[in-house]
């Protein structure tokens, strides 16, 4: 049996391989392994491509949360802000700094955090707001950050999931005081290994973002503070030099994807993805919800399709917040669609008789 991946990679290599190997190849050839030329080449082009005025790489997209929030001044106590539907990157990142997530519902339509329920989870001691991209779509940016203005919090963008996405005609990442970005091999625009960056339009920001970030100092073996040794190399970075020219028609090709999906699946029992107005989704993952998804699972592993749970537990359910003591009816949103979602393959090659295989298989398990 022909097995329809989750994702596929290695069709991906094979679609740029000249220029993926010409790129590994330079970075050999001058040792460039640590920063260097392609490093900072990749981040003048990223922060170009999304419209920012600095990037900062590093090792991964946690390192990325964790860096921008210590740029930002985060304590022991306070409070941060954040979705209850998410990779636990997001929040744990936040405990790290000895600081406490507070969790909000999601927006059932979007899974992203409802904008209504942030309100009432500040205190004191809250200092910022961790909106999440989740699965390609934008959070609802504009009372979010008309919020954290109020307020007077500060914003991290967890775009992780969302290169390119828009929200009201406006890319993501360019609405808080910075965004941080996954380079995860399966993401939309991904390395061969971990890789990380931060984007923002503060100066000063980025400039201690990058001193952290590099053993407390941008000059080498000029230590203005302690820091952390969290580094983009240089093969990663030429690898994903050479992805981006090609992210916008990968994007466009998953969009396609998804657009055919919601076609052949909208007479079955499924829901398929709802695109909120004023956004454009990204589709790093196509996330149906099905009233027996465990049993769907099983039916479409048997017909040789991969499916994930993306993800199976909310964050304030998982056993790393059992000190928070959290109950179901404060996340009713989360806590339902638990059981419910299930993420199809999708990728930018994914060929239109591999669609056609997942939604007949769909079809079948649907009708009984």
């Amino acid at each position: 049996m022909t097995i329809v991946p989750f994702a596929d990679l290695h069709a991906q290599y094979l679609s740029i391989k000249d220029e993926i190997d010409e790129a590994i190849a330079a970075v050999i050839a001058r040792s460039a392994f640590v920063r260097g030329p392609f490093v900072e080449k990749f981040e003048e082009d990223y922060a170009k491509a999304m419209e920012a005025a600095h990037c900062v790489s590093c090792a991964d997209g946690t390192a990325a949360i964790y860096i921008a929030m210590h740029a930002l001044g985060i304590r022991p106590g306070d409070e941060v802000i954040t979705t209850a539907h998410s990779w636990i990157s997001t929040s744990e990142t936040i405990s790290q700094h000895g600081a406490v997530p507070v969790f909000v519902d999601i927006d059932p339509e979007t899974y992203t955090i409802d904008p209504a329920r942030i309100e009432e989870k500040i205190t004191e001691r809250t200092v910022g707001i961790i909106p999440v991209h989740i699965y390609g779509q934008s959070a609802d940016m504009t009372p979010i950050m008309e919020i954290a203005r109020r307020r007077n919090l500060w914003v991290i963008e967890d775009c992780a999931q969302a290169h390119l996405a828009t929200y009201q005609g406006k890319k993501v990442g360019r609405f808080g005081d910075a965004a941080t970005w996954s380079f995860y091999p399966g993401k939309n625009l991904g390395a061969m290994g971990d890789a990380g960056a931060i984007t923002t339009d503060d100066a000063d920001l980025a400039r201690r973002m990058a001193r952290f970030a590099r053993h407390g100092g941008v000059i080498k073996g000029v230590h203005e503070i302690e820091g952390i040794n969290s580094r983009l190399d240089g093969l990663q970075a030429a690898i994903l030099g050479v992805k981006l020219p090609h992210l916008a028609r990968w994007t466009q090709a998953r969009r396609s994807a998804a657009r055919r999906y919601d076609a052949l699946l909208a007479s079955n029992a499924v829901r398929t993805p709802p695109v909120a107005a004023g956004r454009e989704h990204v589709y790093h993952l196509y996330v149906i919800e099905h009233e027996d998804r465990d049993g769907l699972a099983s039916h479409l592993k048997a017909d040789g399709i991969q499916t994930v749970i993306n993800y199976p537990t909310a964050l304030p359910f998982l056993p790393a917040y059992a000190r928070f003591d959290h109950h179901p009816e404060q996340f009713p949103h989360s806590y339902a669609m638990q059981s419910r979602i299930l993420s199809l393959p999708i990728f930018a090659e994914i060929s239109e008789e591999q669609i056609e295989r997942v939604a007949t298989s769909i079809g079948r398990f649907c009708r009984g």
